[in-house]
């Protein structure tokens, strides 16, 4: 099999052939997912808009953002019950899609690096990036490395778990990818947006097709660490 036919049976398998499996709500226990994902949605999209307010290096940023990986978590378990979910193998079985996952986020990883080499030669979008990429300068990486693999598996099981059961099906992906988008809003960071629409639809397109959070969850923290240490070298390259 050639490259091209490789990538394309990679990604239909990845991304669009579910896996069967029946995860259907009550009436009774959807309802609550539905209020509990609003409170919780409503109120981590505050406190990461309070959390990138913080000048880099305050020791504060710590505590907020390990409080906001406690609120996507807490509040994604109180909706309900959440599932690892299964992929597609190579023999035609189902399995815990996890290489398939790390190969999807190191993908994701490269085309955004790839992008960076552009970016980080216009001035309007790479400042607001490199602000963004000071609370990594200013801090202790491995520190923040920690936080960024917490808040990233975090955010899956809320997005990816317990907002994306609370939505009517035919609107899933869409709707947690725009929500997700959204609540990035708030820092002031264009790029980040869009990394979080691109990041937000892989991954839901993920969810549908594992039926869980377990391959969202390494696909992100896969690309979200490779970003955090391999992005500021590179920007200061180009820039």
């Amino acid at each position: 099999m050639n490259p091209v036919s490789e990538l394309r049976s990679f990604l239909r398998a990845a991304l669009v052939t579910p896996v069967p499996r029946d995860h259907r709500d009550e009436e009774h226990v959807l309802r609550r997912r539905r209020l509990v994902s609003a409170v919780t949605l409503v109120v981590g999209a505050v406190m990461l808009w309070w959390s990138l307010r913080l000048p880099p290096g305050d020791p504060s940023f710590y505590v907020w953002t390990t409080v906001l990986a406690a609120v996507w978590v807490g509040g994604a378990f109180l909706s309900g019950r959440l599932y690892l979910g299964q992929g597609h193998t190579r023999a035609g079985e189902y399995a815990r899609p996890v290489v398939q996952s790390l190969a999807l986020g190191l993908l994701l990883l490269a085309v955004f690096l790839a992008g960076a080499l552009v970016v980080g030669r216009i001035p309007w979008l790479a400042g607001p990036v490199n602000d963004l990429l000071d609370h990594v300068r200013f801090a202790s990486v491995p520190v923040v490395l920690v936080i960024t693999v917490m808040n990233g598996i975090a955010e899956e099981i809320f997005f990816r778990g317990a907002l994306y059961a609370a939505i009517p099906q035919r609107w899933t992906v869409l709707a947690t990818t725009a929500l997700y988008a959204l609540v990035t809003v708030g820092s002031g960071v264009p790029l980040l947006v869009f990394a979080a629409v691109l990041i937000g639809l892989v991954c839901g397109l993920q969810r549908r097709v594992t039926g869980g959070i377990l391959g969202p969850a390494i696909t992100h923290i896969t690309w979200s660490a490779g970003m955090l240490l391999l992005l500021p070298p590179l920007l200061e390259i180009v820039s």
